[in-house]
């Protein structure tokens, strides 16, 4: 059996486009800290499993306390992590409100930061970050 998908979460000002991303207490890739020595593979890199977003969102609204479409798959966005329990498959998603819900990260020990606070996330999660960032303002 494949470990299970991780997250990366982000917020999209609508006006502005400033991009922010939630970090939780163990980092930036919900819901569990990838392993030590995990790397992220190229780009180009294609398993033969794909991963379909829609319950892993589910699962993560339900985990978050949000409502229903609280948070939607960022189409197109695909990221493996090289771990030694096998490849784990990064998924991207935003919150659907017009403001972060900074309520909600509070009351999970997180907050939202800019690519700019990451310096203190593992090298694997800079990356994840980095790749993440260029898809979504292209």
């Amino acid at each position: 059996m494949s470990p299970l998908p991780r997250l990366l979460l982000l917020h999209k000002q609508g006006t502005s486009g400033r991009v922010r991303f939630l970090c939780l207490a163990s980092g930036v890739v919900a819901f569990a800290p990838l392993p030590a020595l995990s790397a992220l593979r190229d780009e180009d890199y294609s398993p033969t499993l794909q991963v379909h977003p829609t319950a892993v969102m589910r699962e993560a609204e339900i985990h978050l306390g949000l409502p229903e479409g609280g948070i939607e798959p960022v189409p197109d966005f695909s990221a493996w992590v090289d771990t030694p329990e096998g490849d784990v498959p990064v998924l991207l998603a935003a919150f659907t409100g017009i403001d972060p819900p900074f309520a909600m990260a509070e009351r999970l020990r997180g907050r939202f930061i800019a690519l700019t606070e990451a310096r203190q996330l593992s090298e694997v999660e800079r990356n994840l970050l980095r790749r993440a960032y260029e898809h979504v303002l292209g």
